[in-house]
């Protein structure tokens, strides 16, 4: 802009800041001269705010519109006493920075998108010699107007840095390592003025190498000691220098409440059970062959009576062959389950593990009415102090549990977890652990909080300002960091390696970048029996592909989305089957959306929220089409004729506006009805079937909705429990709701629905609904209805295990020989023809499965001749089914049914 030097004379250009920044104009008066200052709008120095980011070691990138304009420094202070006058950055010492015009390098922009359209500055070779000491104290940069006054200054990130500057540690073998029976000690903490291991009742100092590891080797008496480290070091979220007493971020054992870690090697023939250097896995030969029982330490024995009373809720109760759950667990094991995926194992930050110090609720939960509010009052008053938790609160990743075992002091959680293993694998199944990388329980300065109390600031995924994300519900990590990825990968491997373990679940694995996925499977893949004692290639990854939070849609990298694990041949849970099958979704307001498993328009419930009868005509068209494209593995690329009678490819159904299929293969599905989370499938049923339904076809009505996962194409997934109608009183999120809402009886004599009215805080606002159902003594299913639907449940593996034509293993195969009959709304027919493409079952030519979900016999045309009703079911004990009949050219199925006929 310009304006005149003097009345009515010439014109003075002056360069302007863009738009969104507060622009000062002066006047010198003994000069006779303009000038133009400004800052960013609304900005205010800040050092407790992180605006900029210190990106490689000789470049920071800040978000200010002025760079070209004002002078500008990096402050830092290992005394922590930087501070903001009106004038300048005050303590410490400073550098200059030096405005790029070049701006941020494309490589940068790759490892950090967000930071597009900020300033780079550079330092000068000078400070860059001093990086490592400046790391390890208080940093500012700061912007200064041309007559030296303070416009603006804040905090700065530093992974961008530390894993410029420090990427050998990535090589380095942190926790405590062993070579001639001596162990090493090695902490990564770049950042700290100094580290101190305390071994026992030693203070031993630790010496600092070139990558920021610590370390420092002991007597082979150390094996066994318990150890924390003093770790000296800047903490933003303080604000000071601190001292933290810290356990190790690598540890693999610890004594009582994680208080400490402890010096052990998981090689040590003293921690190996009787037998486990010969514990060998039943063997699965692909991901689709793979079905899964999702199953929760503590739920699994803590009320069965046939298990050692010492031994209820641990590891151990899976090492009785002759209890009621490891019974119902062999059953299942015999008709085809091949897989427990159990929930976090690993050590929990809220859980008492001294089994002496639980407290239990003070009432008599069984007496009381069955919509009461009562109980879960009393539960809450404990719930905080009790022994039960999901366990999706990581304090440290690879360490186990100590309230599962029966001593949580020391090993014995080792061992006891080992022999947990070798039970399951004795009853012929593998073990997958759910896995929580996505987040800490805690972070900055918590009690709970390890990692950023070694690196502050470095493990997490920081918002714009410095703050900590949460949109996983707690601490994000950033796995997209260099070492934080080494955490997540050392941990999986060393599961892998020392505990014989088969496969991992993902929670919220879209926060992982694909990358950083496909890197653990690469390191996976290199175990090798000989060197390991593991085949890495057969152990099964597999999460939760969604997409949200910061990280939504790609935006800080590629994540390890459902639709971008295409091709990885890593699992994701689908959702696309599961929405149809119950109806609505998880986050509805109203409870009593519909889907094709719960009579959608063949059997309405009269809740308004369901639309009219063309609404719900409409709706189960979509759901149907949703459902038959998860029987077909919910591939991408598969071609299949809709309910409406168009040929289409699965990516181009539409879910909530995305592509509903998206896997390559069908190992890349998981395909479920019901999980840990939201209500189990019995109780979504009792919400959604109408009120008058027979208890005698709620069972059906359970069996037809697990039919459509269990003769899927893709890998079956099964909530522990929902094969005998599990219940938890309509509870959506029993996370936190005690032993009490998440009971359950493997003997089938007693069903907790109807344990009173599940906990308010994610509950209340459908208390209104649930209180009829809850009292409803109609509702609550008898050991009569649970034996019904177990006995049912087992024909389903038994029908998934007696033809490959149900795991068919490619995307090919499935085009080649899986197509859709018409047939009425509420009824999909599957045809699975093996007289085309390669023989898939020597057996038998062809299956048609026929899923009748309404409420009325149903007979499908055009079928071909020569079906009979399969064997499972001809020689089973649902006497319905057999009333399925044949003719030349049709099928016709009972009521409320899945029939499978071969020929």
């Amino acid at each position: 802009m310009s304006f005149p030097h003097v009345r009515d004379g010439g014109t003075i250009g002056l360069d302007v800041p863009a738009a969104g920044v507060e622009v000062v104009f002066s006047y010198d008066a003994p000069g006779h001269r303009p000038a133009v200052s400004s800052r960013t709008a609304g900005a205010t120095p800040d050092l407790t705010l992180a605006r900029a980011h210190w990106v490689r070691k000789d470049l920071v990138a800040w978000d200010v519109s002025d760079a070209h304009m004002a002078g500008h420094r990096l402050h830092w202070s290992t005394a922590g006493d930087l501070a903001v006058d009106a004038e300048a950055v005050t303590g410490g010492s400073s550098v200059p920075l030096r405005h790029d015009p070049a701006g941020l390098p494309a490589e940068v922009l790759t490892d950090f998108p967000r930071l597009e359209g900020h300033a780079a500055f550079r330092l000068d070779r000078v400070a860059v010699r001093q990086v490592e000491e400046i790391l390890t104290g208080q940093l500012a940069v700061a912007s200064y107007a041309t007559d030296g006054r303070l416009r603006d200054a804040t905090g700065v990130q530093v992974p961008g840095v530390l894993d410029d500057l420090y990427a050998a540690a990535a090589d380095r073998e942190l926790g405590v390592s062993w070579q001639g029976g001596r162990p090493t000690l090695s902490l990564w903490a770049p950042t700290a003025q100094s580290v101190t291991a305390l071994v026992g009742d030693r203070r031993v100092p630790m010496r600092r190498g070139s990558d920021g590891t610590w370390t420092d080797t002991g007597p082979a008496s150390w094996n066994g000691a318990a150890y924390t480290y003093e770790v000296v070091v800047w903490a933003p979220d303080a604000q000071e220098v601190v001292t933290n007493r810290v356990t190790d971020p690598w540890s693999v054992a610890l004594t009582a409440n994680s208080a400490r870690s402890l010096v052990v090697d998981l090689s040590d023939p003293a921690l190996a059970p009787a037998g486990w250097s010969g514990t060998t896995a039943p063997r699965i030969a692909r991901p689709v062959d793979r079905t899964v029982y999702e199953l929760h330490v503590r739920d699994f024995s803590i009320g069965d009576e046939t298990v050692p009373a010492g031994e209820r809720g641990t590891y151990l109760a899976f090492t009785h062959d002759d209890t009621d759950g490891m019974r119902h667990l062999r059953r299942l094991a015999g008709a085809g389950l091949n897989t427990v995926h159990l929930l976090p194992v690993f050590d929990i930050a809220t859980i008492e593990e001294r089994r002496s110090a639980q407290q239990v609720p003070a009432c008599d939960l069984a007496a009381m009415a069955p919509d009461s509010e009562e109980q879960q009052e009393c539960i809450d008053a404990v719930r905080n102090k009790d022994g039960f938790n999901w366990g999706y609160d990581p304090l440290h990743y690879t360490a186990p549990e100590g309230s599962y075992a029966t001593d949580p002091d020391g090993t014995r959680r080792t061992v006891e977890l080992r022999r947990m293993v070798q039970g399951l694998h004795g009853a012929g199944l593998q073990v997958v652990l759910d896995v929580v990388y996505n987040h800490t329980a805690a972070s900055g300065q918590a009690a709970t909080s390890v990692l950023d109390r070694v690196v502050p600031g470095y493990y997490h995924r920081l918002d714009a300002s410095g703050a900590v994300e949460s949109s996983t519900c707690c601490s994000n990590t950033a796995t997209e960091h260099r070492m934080m990825e080494k955490l997540m990968i050392d941990s999986v491997l060393t599961w892998a390696r020392h505990y014989k373990v088969d496969g991992f679940r993902f929670d919220l694995m879209g926060h992982h970048g694909l990358a950083t996925m496909q890197r653990l499977r690469a390191a996976l893949d290199r175990l090798t029996v000989r060197r390991d004692g593991v085949d890495g290639r057969a152990i099964y990854l597999y999460g939760e592909g969604w997409s949200f939070g910061e990280v939504a849609d790609d935006a800080l990298f590629v994540q390890a989305t459902q639709r971008n694990l295409a091709g990885t041949g890593i699992g994701s849970f689908s959702d696309r089957l599961r929405d149809a099958v119950r109806g609505g979704g998880p986050f509805d307001e109203d409870p009593q959306v519909q889907g094709f498993g719960s009579g959608l328009f063949t059997d309405p419930n009269g809740a308004e929220v369901n639309g009219t009868r063309d609404e719900q005509r409409e709706a189960l068209r979509r759901a149907q089409d949703l459902v038959k494209l998860g029987l077909a593995g919910n591939l991408r690329d598969f071609s299949f004729r809709t309910s409406s009678g168009a040929t289409v490819l699965g990516k181009d159904v539409d879910f909530h506006g995305q592509p509903a299929g998206y896997a390559a293969d069908p190992a890349e599905t998981v395909t479920y009805v019901d999980a840990h989370d939201n209500e189990t499938l019995y109780d979504s049923l009792a919400l959604t079937l109408p009120r008058g339904t027979s208890m005698a076809d709620r069972v059906r009505m359970n069996t037809v909705s697990l039919s459509t996962v269990a003769l899927s194409q893709g890998v079956v997934f099964w909530h522990a429990g929902t094969d005998l109608l599990r219940s938890k009183s309509l509870d959506r999120n029993s996370y936190d709701s005690g032993d009490w809402f998440n009971r359950v009886d493997w003997a089938r004599r007693e069903n907790a629905f109807g344990s009173g009215l599940p906990p308010a805080a994610d509950n209340a606002d459908r208390w209104h609904l649930m209180r009829p159902l809850l009292a409803d003594p109609a509702m609550r299913p008898g050991p009569e209805a649970m034996d019904a639907a177990h006995a049912a449940a087992i024909d389903l593996l038994r029908l998934r295990t007696s033809s490959p034509l149900f795991r068919l293993g490619s995307a090919a195969a499935i085009q080649d020989k899986v197509s859709f009959l018409d047939a009425a709304p509420g009824v999909i027919a599957m045809l699975v023809d093996d007289t085309v493409g390669a023989d898939a079952d020597p057996d038998r030519d062809g299956l048609l499965v026929v899923f009748n979900a309404t409420p009325s016999a149903t007979t499908v045309a055009g079928t071909g001749s020569g079906w009979t009703l399969h064997e499972v079911q001809a020689t089973g004990g649902d006497e319905v089914v057999k009333g399925a009949t044949a003719a030349a050219d049709s099928v016709t199925v009972p009521a409320r049914t899945t029939v499978v006929f071969e020929r």
